[in-house]
């Protein structure tokens, strides 16, 4: 465990953050007197019915009737919040129409850039609301989009939330049948979609793709196209086909807002579906406003009127958190395209130029930053920047130094943990704590986290299953097609019964409280008796200067036998020579033990990826494995398809 701390926030940035507001409000209304994050931790975990009362009155959440119970439950997944309550996430959301600032900020790799106020926001939902309910869109229809990360997309999922449809979205950059496998089983009434995107200053034509889609979704009623390839020409389409310009001029109606049950879906999520038909995950319009409420203020402490960035697609869960930056007021800032074009620069010279206060990034973004030495604080001056969030893989412990080292000295790093399952972070940050070198902060509020060891024993300072024992808003309601929730309790609740195992292999920290996340449980390395986690070895590798990205899997051969391959794609002008290999296993056993070096070192051409920016290293295993092609891994679910041609030839040489 590290104790090398990079961060701690002075007394004022404590005092002025929403988390110590909150604690000064339960003094005065729960009179409790609870001296630490941790204090506030138990008791929220520990009393979660009133935990959750209280964020309900600290937001004043509004309530077209009373709840006449807070949970109620039997086993987890089998529970309820809230039963009674009505309300609505948009509705919440426009609480800050009246606000003189821009409500989206925008801007693409082509230099693109546009403000909406929050007066044009609400006109612009108006109208696309308006023109919903008038083809025939009703609660609990289905409105699907294949939009890249606009403001169109914003505007359409707000619309279609305030009437109390069901949203559901993927990027342009998935393939037709990944994208099919996922509308199709939710049965979708409009589809709104784009005709291209431009990425790496390269244009990508999305035409034929957006019309083939069309075609294989038979519960279609009406089609949307956005021309953002070809600006306002939709000539390629059918005649029957909408432009969503023409749907922004109707004459609106007034901002209504539907009243929901706290339970009635927001939208469907999807997992990678990296090895068969992805997961369609529904999560409730009362548990997602509830716990982006709690996280945004307490754990990322973002204050109104100012600007919240995250780079992401709108395949990825973390576009759905985003748009709860409005919530707080704040300016949500939208980016698409590359991160890297036209240089590893662009998005910090992006934070510079419109002020950014919240930048958020996913883990790989930042660890390539480093290995391409790239030096943010030489280039711009980022004085607005008060926090920097990172997700979608393990921080390693340089990548933490990094940031303050080459980005910004006082910045609060705000690494987090979660998952598309709660759309949210069951780890995170906190003002209340420093910031230690390969540890994220805390225990989110309100989430019942342990880890356990293979006896379902909650460990500290020792290796373990990350697990929550105690149920949340944001968790699922439901799978879709899934009614006795078989492939619910499948996914989370067969290995430790009546609770939630999440797939992260983890460390807690007992004197700091930190968290280290050592990968997917499922991909650990079980070497000789000896778990591994892969965040280890790949700690180690990012070290390597040659070394541009890895991949390692541990192969359970038969009579007992492992055979742990290491993976390595070389930086340009680079080869795997002896002398790479050497290093790569000096470093591992220098830091870690003999046990963590590799039974071979083999060069690729390319890291297999998932769209959304995960390692495939279980699809990769089963491959190696000669599991059935089929149920091993889907082409269709990855950003780098061509990449596993290697391994299928690899795998008869086992």
């Amino acid at each position: 465990m590290s104790d090398n701390k990079l961060w701690e926030g002075l007394t004022s940035f404590k005092e002025n953050s929403h988390l110590y507001a909150y604690q000064k409000w339960l003094t005065h209304n729960y009179k409790l007197q609870l001296d630490s994050y941790e204090d506030l931790w138990l008791w929220s975990v520990n009393n979660i019915s009133d935990f959750w009362k209280s964020i309900w009155e600290y937001f004043n959440i509004i309530s077209h009737s009373p709840y006449t119970s807070i949970l109620t439950m039997t086993t987890m997944p089998d529970f309820n919040w809230f039963n009674g309550a009505k309300l609505n996430y948009a509705e919440h959301i426009f609480r800050h129409s009246n606000l003189d600032q821009a409500a989206i900020i925008f801007s693409n790799e082509q230099g693109e850039y546009r403000e909406l106020s929050w007066k044009e926001l609400k006109n612009k939902v108006a109208s696309m609301a308006t023109y919903l309910k008038s083809i025939g869109v009703v609660k609990g229809d289905r409105v699907v989009a294949f939009l890249p990360n606009v403001p169109e997309a914003s505007i359409s999922f707000l619309a279609v939330n305030s009437i109390g449809a069901i949203w559901s979205s993927t990027s342009p950059d998935f393939g037709s049948e990944s994208v099919i496998d996922r509308f199709a089983q939710i049965k979708p009434k409009v589809f709104i979609t784009v005709d291209g995107y431009f990425y790496n200053g390269k244009p990508h034509d999305k035409t034929t793709i957006a019309i083939n889609i069309a075609n294989a979704l038979p519960t279609l009623e009406k089609v949307i196209v956005l021309p953002y390839l070809n600006k306002d020409d939709i000539s390629k389409f059918p005649k029957s086909i909408v432009n969503i310009n023409s749907v922004f001029e109707t004459v609106s109606e007034k901002l209504i807002f539907e009243p929901v049950d706290f339970n009635h879906p927001i939208w469907v999520l999807y997992s990678s579906g990296t090895t068969g038909l992805p997961k369609a995950i529904v999560h409730s319009h009362g548990g997602i406003l509830l716990e982006h409420f709690k996280y945004m203020a307490f754990h990322n402490d973002v204050h109104i009127g100012e600007r919240y960035f995250w780079y992401t697609t709108t395949g990825w869960m973390m576009w759905n958190f985003l748009q709860s930056a409005l919530l707080m007021g704040a300016t949500m800032v939208l980016y698409d395209g590359s991160p890297t074009y036209p240089n590893f620069n662009r998005l910090w010279e992006f934070s510079d130029q419109i002020k950014i206060n919240h930048f958020g990034t996913s883990a790989p973004f930042l660890v390539a930053s480093m290995k391409n030495n790239i030096e943010p604080k030489n280039t711009c001056h980022l004085k607005s920047l008060r926090s920097i969030s990172s997700t979608g893989a393990p921080l390693p412990f340089e990548a933490f130094e990094y940031v303050y080292k080459s980005i910004k000295q006082d910045v609060w790093l705000c690494s987090m943990a979660g998952g598309t399952d709660v759309c949210t972070a069951f780890v995170g940050g906190t003002p209340f704590y420093a910031v230690h070198a390969g540890e994220i902060q805390c225990k989110a509020l309100g989430v019942s986290l342990f880890a356990f060891d293979d006896n379902g024993r909650s460990v500290e300072d020792d290796l373990g299953e990350m697990v929550i024992d105690k149920p949340m808003p944001s968790m699922p309601i439901y799978f879709w097609n899934d009614a006795e929730k078989k492939r619910y309790k499948a996914s989370y609740f067969e290995h430790f019964p009546d609770i939630w195992r999440h797939g992260d292999f983890i460390k807690i920290n007992s004197k700091t409280h930190g968290i280290i996340i050592f990968g997917r449980s499922d991909a650990t390395l079980n070497r000789h008796g000896i778990r591994i986690g892969t965040s280890e070895i790949y700690r180690c590798i990012n070290k390597i200067s040659a070394i541009e990205d890895s991949l390692i899997v541990n192969l359970e051969l038969d009579g007992g036998q492992h055979y742990m391959p290491l993976f390595v794609k070389m930086k340009p002008f680079f080869k795997l020579t002896d002398e790479v290999k050497t290093a790569i296993n000096n470093q591992l056993k220098k830091e870690y033990s003999p046990r963590h070096v590799p039974d071979d070192i083999i060069e690729v051409e390319d890291i297999p990826y998932t769209i959304s920016g995960k390692k495939m290293e279980a699809p990769i295993k089963k491959i190696l494995l000669k599991m059935p092609f089929d149920t091993s891994i889907n082409l269709d679910s990855m950003k780098n398809p061509e990449s596993v041609d290697f391994f299928l030839a690899f795998a008869k040489t086992i």
